[in-house]
Parts: C-alpha cells; sequence; structure tokens
C-alpha cells in the first residue's frame, strides 16, 4: 500500500476515533495490515473469531501491545472496558503500560447491559450473578446470558494462546500455564462495568493487582448497601485492589468508595485526591480526581499516568499528604 494512501486511512479512522475515544485516538497514527505503530508501541488487533470459531466479535477486535525495545517487566495488563465501549478506548492506557515494560491486552466482551442494572434489585445476589455470567458464562442470571464460549475468562484464554502461537517474539507464553492463563503474572483492570468485572476476577484468582477505574457500581440503592460479593474471601490479597475514581463521577463516588471499601477489607480506606502529573507519595488505594468535564471518563486520560503508575507498583512510603475525600455527594444517574 502507497504512504498517500496509509495517511489517508490512517486520518480516517483517527479522525472516526478521536469522536468516538478522543483518549485513544492519539495513539492511532498508521495502520499497516493488522498492526498499529506509534513511535516503538506495537499494536496487534485481532478479530475474536480467530481465537475460537465459536466465539463472537461484539465491539471489535481485541488489542494487543508491548514496546520490543524496552525490557520486560514480566508482567501483563488485561484491560475490561466498560458498557459499550470498543476495546480500542483501552489504547492510551495500553500504551503506557507497554512503555513500562508491560505486555497489554483490551478484551472484546459481552458489555452490553449496563451493570447498574442490578441496582435497584431487591434481590442481593443480582450483581453477583450478573457478574458472574459475564466472566465465567454461568447461565446464572435474569439480566444477561452469556455462553461459556464467550465468557471474559474462555476469550482471555483463547486470545493469549493465539498470541503465543502467531506472536512469539512478543513473549505471551511468559502469561500462560498449562493452556490457561498465569494469574499472579496479571494485573487485572477495568473502567466502569469492567472495573466490577476485574475485581470479580481478582476474587476468583490470585492476580497480580486489581486496578479498578470509575468503578464498581455494584451498590444495591434500596438496600442501602454494597453488593454482597464484594466482601465475600479473595484469592488476591486485599492490599492488591487499586481504585481510581472522579468525585464528579455521575455513577456516584461515595457508593464506589463503598464498593472498594468493602472489596479491600477496610471500613474506611485511604483515599487522596490527585492532580495530573502530580508525584505521589504514601500508601494509598483509593485515588480520586476532581475533573469536571467528561468525569466518568476522566480515569482514562493520559494526564493521570503517573497515577496509573503508582497503582501498578510505584514505591510507597510512608505518607506526608493529608487523606482527602470528595465532600459533596453527586446525583445518581437514572437507571
Amino acid at each position: 500500500m502507497r504512504e498517500p494512501e496509509l495517511r489517508e486511512i490512517g486520518a480516517r479512522v483517527s479522525g472516526a476515533l478521536h469522536r468516538l475515544f478522543p483518549v485513544a485516538a492519539v495513539f492511532l497514527l498508521l495502520i499497516v495490515g493488522g498492526e498499529t505503530l506509534h513511535a516503538a508501541v506495537k499494536v496487534l488487533r485481532v478479530d475474536p473469531r480467530q481465537t475460537d470459531a465459536a466465539i463472537e466479535e461484539v465491539r471489535g477486535p481485541h488489542l494487543a501491545v508491548y514496546d520490543p525495545q524496552v525490557p520486560s517487566a514480566h508482567r501483563l495488563l488485561v484491560f475490561l472496558p466498560g458498557t459499550r465501549a470498543r476495546p480500542e478506548g483501552g489504547l492510551a492506557i495500553d500504551s503506557a503500560f507497554a512503555r513500562w515494560g508491560y505486555r497489554a491486552v483490551s478484551l472484546d466482551y459481552e458489555n452490553g447491559v449496563i451493570a447498574v442494572a442490578c441496582a435497584h434489585s431487591l434481590e442481593s445476589s443480582c450483581f453477583d450473578h450478573y457478574r458472574e455470567a459475564i466472566v465465567t458464562g454461568a447461565p446464572v442470571s435474569q439480566k444477561i446470558s452469556v455462553n461459556a464460549e464467550n465468557s471474559i475468562l474462555n476469550r482471555l484464554e483463547k486470545l493469549l494462546l493465539y498470541l503465543v502461537k502467531t506472536d512469539p517474539a512478543g513473549g505471551w507464553d511468559e502469561f500462560v500455564e498449562a493452556a490457561r492463563p498465569a494469574w499472579n503474572r496479571i494485573l487485572i483492570a477495568g473502567h466502569s462495568q469492567g472495573s466490577g468485572h476485574a475485581a470479580y476476577i481478582g476474587k476468583t484468582f490470585a492476580v497480580d493487582r486489581v486496578l479498578m477505574f470509575s468503578g464498581p457500581q455494584d451498590y444495591l440503592d434500596d438496600l442501602h448497601e454494597p453488593a454482597p460479593w464484594q466482601s465475600e474471601p479473595s484469592a488476591t490479597p486485599f492490599s492488591r485492589y487499586f481504585a481510581f475514581l472522579n468525585e464528579n463521577d455521575p455513577f456516584n463516588v461515595h457508593h464506589q468508595i463503598a464498593n472498594c471499601a468493602a472489596l479491600m477489607g477496610v471500613e474506611e480506606p485511604k483515599t487522596l485526591m490527585v492532580e495530573p502529573g502530580e508525584e505521589i507519595r504514601g500508601s494509598y488505594q483509593i485515588l480520586i480526581n476532581s475533573e469536571t468535564v467528561g468525569p466518568h471518563g476522566s480515569t482514562l486520560l493520559p494526564k493521570f499516568e503517573e497515577v496509573w503508575k503508582y497503582m501498578a507498583g510505584a514505591d510507597t512510603e510512608v505518607s506526608t499528604l493529608r487523606p482527602e475525600r470528595p465532600s459533596q455527594p453527586p446525583a445518581t444517574p437514572a437507571h
């Protein structure tokens, strides 16, 4: 393909992504076949149907991202986008982690039913069954039906096996053991709906860390409590759950903090208000920003890379900063 044609295609796709996913669009400059090149970062787009004929494509191809010129951190970031979001929306955070030596994937999965569909349920297990159905494919939810082949777990497993086979230079075999994900080397992350799935997986498997962005939303409004599954025993240590929230989030940051507290096994978690580019010192599991434009998506803005890096394992010292919490609860959106 000639260079002018490549530029035209890149401009069209970048423009479309900018309208749909302004965070990700800044990284999409050039497409060559099934790969995107941005500086040294290598981006593979994988049709889910290529990994398993029984898997359907929901929103678009999976992303697999790494920088072959950076020494490996021997860790894999698995990112789960929010409701009706495409994996492409995770390109910014995937690319950042790739520059830090991680392998990263953003997964296409059945994310069409919003998590707050259970918010007004009087059945305390509603959120639990919703998460179990999407993560495992078990036929347990009245809100959504997902078969085992299209579950998050099967999609991730088949993607990793596909990458091991088709991109041996990528070092993906490090994240597979006995044909299953090597969970102890995986940071499971998600935005909005995806944050709850990440936490649910952290409950089930001993992952390296759980990174939650703008969620979870698993709060039972009419029962005035976090969904009970969040307080159940966890395979991942409580200290390895981290959240990045926004004080103006329309899904109610106070409910999100309550959910995170349950997941972290504490009544009053330490929180810290953060600003873009600010170095974070101390030991915090919940970090909060105050962006007012697009607050729910603000946690994925590249200007907060320092927060992402901290959550992924930056050094934690004894803090001299004063923990802060949002002062006014925002209104919960209509469900």
